[in-house]
């Protein structure tokens, strides 16, 4: 059996008042995170917060792509594609 993974492409936001899916810009959702962009926190905030939206542990959310950048490609195992572009949904009418 195939294990389930979505991609995402983010648009990271640190050192924001809260961490949130604030919107989508072409085909990047965009994040603001809390965390600062200081030793790998604001990464860090992103993976958590994914993995919390996603409903699964931290372990199973990398960045593929762009770890020191603001535009990071993350995937997450263990929830399909339309079910987490779906879970990011309602943080965009926020």
């Amino acid at each position: 059996m195939a294990m389930r993974a979505a991609r995402i492409t983010v648009k990271v936001q640190p050192r924001a008042k809260v961490t949130r899916v604030v919107g989508r810009m072409e085909n990047a959702y965009r994040l603001q995170v809390a965390a600062p962009p200081v030793d790998g926190k604001a990464n860090e905030a992103c993976i958590a917060f994914l993995g919390e939206v996603a409903g699964v542990a931290k372990s199973r959310v990398r960045i593929i792509s762009g770890r020191a950048s603001r535009v990071k490609i993350v995937e997450i195992e263990g929830i399909g594609q339309e079910e987490m572009e779906r879970r990011l949904g309602p943080g965009l009418r926020d």
